[in-house]
């Protein structure tokens, strides 16, 4: 999606305000010992108060409101039995509609005490979201992102989720372009003003393999490594560009 007028930059920005303060509401309630599901029901709730529909469901009828991935689970993680515990790493990944525009964004969440080669992930993937958010700018080609975010990583000694990407958003949940997290000549078309994407690094301490869980959602690294999110929903500018899903 392209941001063409008033109303699209305000039906943007409302419904990633949403997503932004859902994730937020969640985080403050995330503790140890409760369910994946009962984290899922406060996003789920805190949604419905607003009037926004959780995408997912929406458009994949996923299984529940939210992703919830812990430790091994990289992504799309269903809302369940799962107990939290301390040490876990979480990553609640939300994204939502509202009259017509999507949002998405998404944080890893380490649950005290964490082990320091865990938090090292964490901190590494928050600092590959900044980079990324750096080097996207109208005019610049969409592979100046993916080589900001590998560069961070492999200064670090981790690697990448090459499988998984940023993407278009805003009329959709996932919409053209895709935005890797790694440096390829195939990502050479520039970026527009106006243009609505997330940038989303996965940074891990494995192998940067990955496989789809027999749910047919969940996915996990083979050998238990451990993995961060961080994303934020931007539309691009020539200068600094707007975040759509920051509270």
């Amino acid at each position: 999606m392209t941001v063409n007028d008033q109303n699209d930059f305000d039906g943007l920005m409302r419904i990633g305000r949403i997503v932004g303060l859902t994730i937020k509401t969640m985080a403050e309630a995330l503790r140890p010992g409760m369910t994946t599901a009962e984290l899922d029901a406060i996003g789920a709730a805190y949604m419905k108060s607003q009037g926004a529909q959780s995408a997912p469901q929406l458009v994949y009828k996923f299984p529940s409101a939210t992703c919830i991935s812990i430790n091994e689970e990289v992504a799309h993680g269903i809302a369940g039995d799962r107990v939290i515990k301390p040490g876990d790493l979480v990553n609640i990944d939300v994204s939502a509609e509202l009259g017509g525009y999507f949002a998405d964004s998404g944080s890893t969440f380490p649950v005290p005490p964490v082990r320091p080669e865990y938090q090292k992930i964490c901190d590494t993937a928050k600092i590959a979201l900044k980079r990324s958010i750096d080097a996207a700018r109208a005019g610049q080609r969409i592979n100046a992102i993916g080589k900001a975010v590998e560069l961070e990583a492999r200064a670090a000694g981790l690697n990448i989720i090459r499988e998984l990407s940023g993407h278009g958003v805003g009329k959709s949940i996932h919409e053209k372009p895709s935005i890797p997290n790694y440096f390829t000549k195939r990502a050479d078309d520039r970026l527009t003003d106006g243009l609505v994407i997330t940038l989303e690094p996965f940074i891990t301490n494995g192998s940067g393999r990955v496989y789809t869980a027999d749910d047919n959602w969940t996915i996990k690294t083979p050998d238990g490594d451990r993995t961060a999110q961080y994303e934020h929903t931007i539309i691009v500018r020539h200068g600094a560009p707007v975040l759509v899903t920051a509270v």
